[in-house]
């Protein structure tokens, strides 16, 4: 859109009597913002919001206290109210302890002795008390026996043999 003369005098006129940026935009043709833009390139007199009408429905703000310099609470020893110090408990007599079994001393193996593991495959439902993990020998370098490995580990199948038949 161009601001012609006429244009720019019409937008003068209807500022003046009152109307609100909308309805000028749409007896011009042209959007909203663009009278908005224009008039305040024009420096037209500013008007108050349409929506807070002369403190309508609008509450006052409440006045908050400017922050004081310094410190803000009063000293600790000031407001630390007098407690009395507990009493002295008694000392309960020891009882004699029944002697407890000595622990197991587990040998650490050495990291050259090759150790079998056990299967890794889930028997049961986890959370009932038959649920347990297969306890055969597991595979050299997998977690799951002979047996479960097959069913873990299946073989991809060549698609250019499926597109062959």
């Amino acid at each position: 859109m161009e601001w012609t003369d006429e244009t720019i005098a019409r937008l003068r006129e209807l500022w003046a009597e009152g109307h609100s940026t909308a309805e000028i935009g749409r007896r011009m043709g042209i959007s909203k913002n663009a009278v908005v833009g224009k008039a305040h390139r024009l420096n037209l007199i500013a008007r108050p919001s349409p929506i807070r009408r002369d403190g309508e429905g609008v509450p006052p703000r409440p006045v908050i206290p400017r922050r004081v310099s310094g410190p803000t609470l009063p000293p600790l020893a000031a407001e630390a109210p007098t407690v009395p110090a507990p009493p002295v408990a008694r000392p309960i007599p020891v009882r004699a302890r029944p002697e407890l079994p000595k622990p197991h001393v587990v040998r650490p193996v050495p990291m050259h002795t090759p150790r079998p593991q056990s299967c890794c495959w889930p028997l049961g439902e986890p959370g009932t008390r038959s649920f347990r993990f297969c306890d055969a020998v597991a595979m050299q370098g997998k977690p799951y026996c002979t047996e479960h490995a097959a069913i873990a580990y299946v073989k991809v199948r060549d698609r250019r043999e499926e597109a062959a038949a």
